[in-house]
């Protein structure tokens, strides 16, 4: 089955689609399923451009997604992109989906001069390592992540921003 690589505008038709699947890779990482705000927030993100976004379809239907943002790379002079969410509905696994979106964004972001691009995950995700470590990407050593947590209240241990 052909997959195609579509941009997420937040006035695409297949929106609806994406915002279902986002909110359950949510939910996989243990927030609550919130539909509506999911969608609010989405929208929300790619109308602003804070966000750039794409989806894999298969027949019309949306079977995983990627998100990326565009930052200044100040000491080159130039940008970096930064993937921060990709997901493959679980029955679309292993289909070579999450490889299409990944290269989507590594094209893009080299067609738009950028110098590199980036991402994060678990230690624990071999899946994903395998997919990225494949692919080119190459653990970042001497270097610490650090956050500071504005809500010290709410749960949320995949946000790292």
């Amino acid at each position: 089955m052909t997959t195609t690589i579509v941009p997420i505008t937040s006035a695409h038709p297949a929106l609806d689609q994406v915002t279902a699947l986002f909110d359950d890779y949510r939910v996989h990482y243990g927030q609550p399923s919130s539909p509506e705000t999911t969608r609010s927030w989405l929208h929300d993100q790619l109308a602003q451009q804070r966000i750039f976004a794409a989806a894999a379809l298969r027949a019309d239907d949306v079977c995983g997604f990627v998100t990326a943002t565009i930052m200044p790379a100040s000491l080159a002079l130039g940008s970096a992109w930064s993937i921060r969410d990709l997901y493959v509905a679980p029955h679309h696994r292993r289909s070579g989906i999450a490889n299409a979106l990944l290269q989507h964004i590594i094209h893009h972001a080299r067609t738009a001069g950028a110098r590199r691009v980036s991402l994060q995950t678990e230690t624990d995700n071999v899946p994903a390592l395998t997919l990225y470590t494949d692919a080119g990407f190459q653990p970042v050593t001497g270097l610490e992540l650090l956050n500071l947590n504005l809500h010290p209240t709410s749960h949320d241990p995949g946000d790292t921003t």
